[in-house]
């Protein structure tokens, strides 16, 4: 089989992947403006972030029993025609109450998506071409960073939010259009959708339950890594008010920043990339978790722009290795029949300790020295990277770290 031929459904499902998330980076910039010029409250706006968290608990209790028992490339194909039409509703909405209720969905749409989407593609993608795969899927997401903020800038210039959020829309029904003309891939375990009910649900928890006790190893490092999106998420949240406040950049001076955040990640996943047959698994995991905090201590203690522009590029690039190790040790180690149960049920204990932490870190801010709280909770993070090394070097299961080159 030529490469071509070989890349052909990885690359259509990264396209796929790709409009989609540059579609939803658009959408959220314009959805903010629109929430804020309807109410002029930052509470108000923060809310969109805090909903998202909030959907996934609701949405995570049953999702990844479906997610098993369905035709994942089917469901997300339906997942991504309902948010659009979702989506084409917001501009024509002027009640604050209606546009979260549709955002609430639309999250509850994505909480979905998602790990429908991580399933799918392992079974698509074969094991010696996952790393290279993630690599190019981390790539294709990180352009955003880049990307966005000169679409978003020309859509809103030409036209206005509500023009940003159709765009969205049709980001998404290309997606789904991409979706259908990859193949469908046959569920292995049987099961019909009405079949689900209560005790199912409980068998489910109980089978993700007994996988972790009897692969230890694997949860941990599966819950450690979540550790990760938490501290991120608490500490992105005082990312803009500590760049302006702190450091005293204008918006045009945090906009570049953000964008040489983008191009430390595209920079350490076109590395992923073009070397992923010679990159250790358990090494780019290691570094990534430890270098990621690092980053974030660089831009804590930073006094100037330069410095700022270090540890931003420094985090984004590390945590391209994390990011591209940690997916396909977890294609590699965790069964596609349980997949989706076992993303969504850790998936809701990631969510409220996001909520958790970015209320706590918020609470804090305002309390005490926003520098203060940003450095302590980058030093928290540094531990849980080192917690991440020794859980990975501790010699356990190191077979799920084996990269099979292509």
């Amino acid at each position: 089989m030529s490469e071509s031929i070989k890349w052909r459904y990885p690359l259509l499902l990264l396209i796929g992947i790709g409009v989609s998330n540059l579609g939803a980076w658009i959408y959220l910039i314009a959805l903010n403006l629109i929430v804020l010029d309807m109410t002029g409250s930052v509470l108000a706006v923060s809310l969109l972030y805090i909903m998202i968290p909030i959907a996934t608990v609701f949405t995570n209790f049953r999702s990844g029993s479906f997610i098993d028992r369905l035709n994942r490339r089917n469901l997300m194909i339906y997942l991504d025609l309902l948010r659009a039409v979702i989506i084409f509703m917001l501009p024509f909405t002027d009640s604050i109450i209606i546009i979260y209720m549709l955002v609430f969905i639309i999250n509850i749409g994505s909480a979905i998506f998602e790990p429908a989407a991580m399933v799918y593609m392992t079974e698509l993608i074969p094991k010696e071409d996952r790393q290279r795969f993630n690599a190019m899927r981390n790539f294709i997401n990180s352009s955003g960073f880049i990307l966005v903020p000169s679409i978003a800038g020309i859509l809103l210039f030409i036209g206005s939010p509500a023009m940003a959020i159709l765009a969205n829309g049709l980001a998404l029904l290309i997606s789904a259009f991409v979706i259908v003309m990859l193949p469908s891939i046959k569920v292995q375990q049987a099961g019909d959708v009405e079949k689900v009910t209560f005790k199912v649900l409980f068998a489910d928890w109980k089978t993700v339950l007994s996988f972790s006790r009897s692969n230890l190893h694997i949860a941990w490092i599966y819950c450690l890594f979540s550790g990760i999106i938490v501290f991120m998420t608490a500490l992105d949240s005082l990312e803009a008010a500590f760049a302006t406040g702190v450091l005293l950049l204008s918006e045009s001076g945090y906009g570049f920043l953000v964008s040489i955040a983008g191009l430390g990640i595209i920079v350490g996943s076109l590395i992923n990339t073009l070397f992923a047959d010679r990159l250790k698994i358990s090494l780019m995991m290691s570094t990534g978790a430890f270098f990621t905090p690092v980053g974030y201590l660089i831009f804590g203690y930073s006094g100037n722009f330069m410095w700022a522009s270090i540890g931003f590029f420094t985090l984004t690039f590390a945590l391209s290795f994390a990011n591209t190790g940690f997916y396909t040790f977890y294609q590699n180690s965790v069964p596609t029949g349980i997949m989706g149960r076992f993303s969504s049920v850790f998936g809701i204990l990631e969510a409220m300790m996001i909520i958790l932490f970015t209320a706590a870190t918020g609470v804090l801010s305002e309390v005490y020295d926003i520098r203060i709280v940003y450095i302590i909770g980058s030093f928290l993070f540094l531990i849980l990277g080192l917690a991440i090394n020794i859980f990975i070097m501790g010699g356990q299961r190191q077979d799920a770290y084996r990269q099979e080159n292509s």
